[in-house]
């Protein structure tokens, strides 16, 4: 890699590309990996080399050295691998743009394959049964937000009172996945849901919508802890986290005939091919109704 600076710090460019993002208003989720990723492979260069490291030692053979170490030492999943290369390959990006670097450094390096693996969703019997048994308040009105809208977690845990639009009946979601924003329909279900949440369980003074007294907040591990408890309850040989709940809330609107496109835009996919996997679990639904006969 050609450094027109050569000893300039590579923690310095970190910090300049994490503020590029911040300027293009991107979310404070994917900021957060970002700068994750970026000290992880700084630290494990570092070590290597014994010194602070510099941009110069930002290269292909580096790059490539830590993604193995990862895989190797620290038994991460391809996919895991994969979401570290993309941010490398978007801060090499930023590096050539700002003329730090004459290359993209991470374009000899190829994504790992990952294995598809089968998608757990939940019926709409199944969900039913689920919310049943959660006691915890807050957790409850969460897991049927989640089941109701097909939200992310984050996307979920992160709305403040004003995304919540009750007169309205929709949910302005303002930082999605890429960064984007949509809306969602509240249905008169969830309406009533989130209607009592506000006056009879919220507590906490922030802004956040789903709030705890102590936090102002709920965290993604306290639901997908609750969520695991009910399952070993319930006696149930699946793995349920929040996750599974956007798989429901899209399998079961498939299988009902909504219009593909539709889901798409409710789930906030950039592409309808991804959206289109929950299509071809619906025709596997088909092909296993008449293999009874």
């Amino acid at each position: 890699m050609e450094i027109t600076i050569a000893k300039i710090p590579f923690e310095t460019v970190a910090k300049e590309f994490l503020s590029d993002l911040e300027a293009k208003n991107m979310s404070p989720n994917t900021i957060d990996g970002y700068r994750k990723d970026l000290r992880l492979i700084q630290k494990h260069i570092e070590n290597q080399l014994n010194r602070p490291m510099t941009l110069k030692d930002f290269t292909t053979e580096s790059i490539e050295a830590f993604l193995i170490n990862l895989q190797e030492e620290h038994h991460y999943q391809p996919v895991s691998i994969n979401r570290h290369l993309s941010t490398y390959r978007s801060f090499s990006k930023y590096c050539v743009k700002k003329r730090y670097a004459s290359i993209l450094v991470t374009d000899p390096i190829e994504k790992r394959k990952c294995p598809q693996k089968e998608r757990c969703f939940l019926t709409a019997k199944e969900v039913e049964v689920l919310i049943a048994n959660i006691k915890h308040p807050h957790i409850h009105a969460c897991v049927q937000t989640l089941y109701f809208t097909g939200l992310r977690i984050n996307e979920c845990l992160t709305l403040t009172l004003d995304d919540v639009n009750l007169e309205l009946k929709k949910i302005h979601v303002r930082h999605g996945k890429g960064d984007k924003e949509r809306f969602i329909p509240i249905n008169e279900k969830l309406e009533q849901i989130l209607k009592n949440y506000l006056t009879n369980v919220r507590e906490g003074t922030g802004n956040l919508f789903f709030s705890l007294k102590k936090t102002n907040s709920l965290s993604r591990q306290y639901v997908n802890r609750e969520l695991n408890k009910v399952t070993k309850q319930l006696g149930w040989n699946k793995h349920i986290t929040a996750h599974v709940l956007r798989h429901s809330f899209a399998t079961n609107l498939v299988s009902s005939n909504v219009n593909i496109v539709a889901v798409q835009k409710l789930l906030g996919h950039s592409s309808l091919k991804t959206t289109s996997f929950y299509l071809h679990l619906a025709n596997e639904e088909l092909v296993d109704a008449v293999s009874v006969l």
